[in-house]
C-alpha cells in the first residue's frame, strides 16, 4: 500500500465525471487499498478516485464504523434534510455549510465484486453524497452557503 498525492481544488481532474469500473482487477484492489491508506493518513472520512487523479467510480469511507469500499456507487433513495459543516481533503484547512439529505441509500459492488444496497444516515449519508458528488466532477463548496472558513486541523473532519 502507498500514500497517494491528493489533487487539490483547481486541479482540473476533479471537475471530471468518473468512468464506471467495468470489473475488479488487481489494479483496482491496488488502487483501493491506497484510498483507504491515504484516506486515513489525511485524517479523512472519505475519499474518491478523483482525488488521487484516477477517474474511477470509486469511493472508500470511515465514519468510525470501520471502512466501507464503494465501487460504481449510486444513490437510489434521499429523504429529510441536514445541514451543517463540511471540509474536504481536497480543498485542505477549510469549511462550510452545506445541506444534504439526511437519510441516503446507496447501491454499489465491493472490492471483490459482491453487489450491495445500504442505507446511510447523518454523517454516513452526508458522507456518501460528498463522495459521490466527486464521480461527477462536483465539490462541497459548489454547495457552500455563507462562504467557507477556516478550520484548525482538530476541527477537519
Amino acid at each position: 500500500m502507498a500514500i497517494r498525492n491528493v489533487r487539490l481544488e483547481g486541479d482540473p481532474i476533479l471537475r471530471k465525471k468518473s468512468k464506471e469500473v467495468k470489473e475488479i482487477t488487481p489494479k483496482i484492489r491496488v488502487l483501493i487499498d491506497d484510498m483507504l491508506e491515504t484516506m486515513y493518513e489525511k485524517d479523512g472520512v472519505g475519499l474518491a478516485a478523483p482525488q488521487v487523479g484516477i477517474l474511477k467510480r470509486i469511493v472508500v469511507i470511515d465514519v468510525g464504523d470501520g471502512p466501507i469500499v464503494m465501487v460504481n456507487p449510486r444513490i437510489v433513495r434521499e429523504e429529510g434534510t441536514q445541514t451543517g459543516d463540511e471540509g474536504c481533503i481536497s480543498v485542505p484547512g477549510k469549511a462550510g455549510q452545506v445541506t444534504r439529505p439526511n437519510d441516503v441509500t446507496v447501491r454499489f459492488m465491493d472490492e471483490n465484486g459482491e453487489h450491495y444496497e445500504l442505507d446511510g444516515t447523518e454523517l454516513l449519508a452526508r458522507a456518501i453524497c460528498h463522495e459521490c458528488d466527486h464521480l461527477e466532477g462536483k465539490l462541497y463548496v459548489d454547495l457552500v452557503e455563507g462562504g467557507l472558513h477556516e478550520v484548525t486541523a482538530e476541527e477537519e473532519e
